[in-house]
């Protein structure tokens, strides 16, 4: 297939100017929210160095609340642009199938990445809390963040079903934001209970009772509520390994970051809006599949390749925007000042997120296509797998873009 003409492509722009709308103000929004998660990843370090291997975990539990709630998000929007959605709970129904889904995922994954991280931080060689420790961290925290989570996507989509909203534009950017708010201070709380370990043991075991009450309700749920949850199985199981990895890569260089707090504070905001990013692109590529409006060809077509140009547009400002809020930030906290170091100049700071964002663009656009198409490809439903693939792809490769920048910009020590 010709590459499309600029013409052509400007057309499809043009037809796209409610959901570039809707996508700056969801973005726009969703950056600010989770500089919440920045700040109290930047004002934790006691606690983390109090609880070692906490940051392990942290990256996991973040992106595991934007695989579960992003692939929510994709299936609803599916759902209203094929006129399935209805906006009632019944468990027969599209929207009380997805929150049976979710709550069954939410407390199997807790447990899962509360073992991962665990065994990967032992791995690497760092000393770490109690496997136990992590599972009342992992699940109390999990599900408390779930929680909320979950009433900001239902709203979304009922709100997305009444005005005529493209959920595939703002579900993305909203749900990972409000993922990395409240998952961070969830966890943050949770992990006051490790401490007291009476009180410890008493939770981790009613955590371990739960998890299998909800591992006997997956196996004895409906066929398209098992179908969904086999379907995501691999995803849950694997890829939040990348986001193991992506902590362990944190944890090893915590030192470092702990004396600039201006990456800590960007951390959470860049990996989350990366993750958002891929995510717009993966649910509308999954949308225009399903329907029909693009092929799962090696070629993207004019639809897919406005998609592309959409997240490129949106993302070289969104992190050129985090770069400069999360130095006034440090600053106006003194977060700065209380490093003890002399604070690397503003606009070096700016430069490494911008390069870092350059760097993690042409991984997202080529991952978010080629994952919507080969799972097409292969019959599966490519809301259960794009969104959650490439949200936890971007929590490793923007992790390790931020480090490398920062590094190669003189930012951070070692490079």
């Amino acid at each position: 297939m010709a590459f499309p003409r600029p013409r052509r492509l400007w057309a499809y722009l043009l037809a796209e100017r409610r959901t570039l709308r809707q996508g700056v103000v969801a973005l726009t929004l969703s950056t600010a929210a989770s500089f919440v998660a920045g700040l109290t990843l930047g004002s934790i370090t006691h606690t983390l160095n109090l609880l070692p291997g906490l940051l392990v975990l942290i990256p996991a539990a973040v992106g595991m609340r934007g695989t579960i709630f992003g692939a929510m998000g994709a299936r609803l929007g599916t759902g209203i642009h094929a006129g399935l959605f209805e906006p009632t709970l019944r468990r027969e129904g599209l929207l009380g199938r997805n929150v049976e889904i979710v709550v069954i995922s939410t407390f199997l994954s807790s447990f899962f990445l509360a073992g991962m991280a665990k065994v990967v931080a032992a791995a690497f060689g760092e000393s770490t809390i109690s496997f136990w420790d992590f599972v009342t961290i992992s699940v109390v925290g999990g599900a408390i963040a779930s929680v909320a989570i979950l009433f900001v996507t239902v709203g979304l989509a009922l709100l997305s079903y009444r005005k005529g909203w493209d959920l595939d534009a703002v579900s993305t950017p909203m749900v990972t934001a409000i993922g990395d708010m409240v998952t961070l201070p969830a966890l943050f709380l949770a992990a006051f209970i490790p401490r007291n370990d009476a009180v410890n043991a008493v939770v981790a075991a009613g955590c371990t009772v739960v998890v299998l009450v909800a591992l006997a309700a997956a196996v004895r749920s409906r066929r398209e509520v098992r179908r969904t949850l086999v379907e995501m199985t691999a995803v849950i199981a694997v890829f939040p390994l990348l986001d193991i990895f992506a902590g362990a890569l944190l944890e090893a260089r915590r030192p470092s970051l702990e004396a600039v707090p201006a990456i800590l504070i960007l951390l959470p905001p860049f990996v989350s809006q990366a993750g958002a990013l891929g995510g717009i692109l993966s649910a509308r590529l999954s949308s225009k599949l399903q329907l029909g409006v693009i092929t799962p060809r090696g070629m993207p077509e004019p639809p897919a390749v406005v998609d592309g140009a959409i997240v490129v547009g949106f993302g070289l400002p969104v992190f050129t925007l985090i770069g400069i809020v999360a130095v006034a930030l440090a600053n106006l906290t003194g977060l700065a000042d209380r490093a003890g170091v002399l604070h690397p100049d503003a606009g070096t700071i700016v430069a490494g997120t911008v390069l870092a964002g350059l760097i993690v663009l042409p991984i997202l656009l080529v991952a978010g296509y080629y994952v919507a198409v080969v799972t097409s490809r292969f019959g599966l439903d490519p809301d259960n797998h794009g969104v959650p693939i490439i949200t936890s792809l971007m929590d490793l490769v923007g992790v390790a873009a931020v480090l490398f920048a920062m590094g190669v910009s003189g930012v951070t020590i070692h490079g």
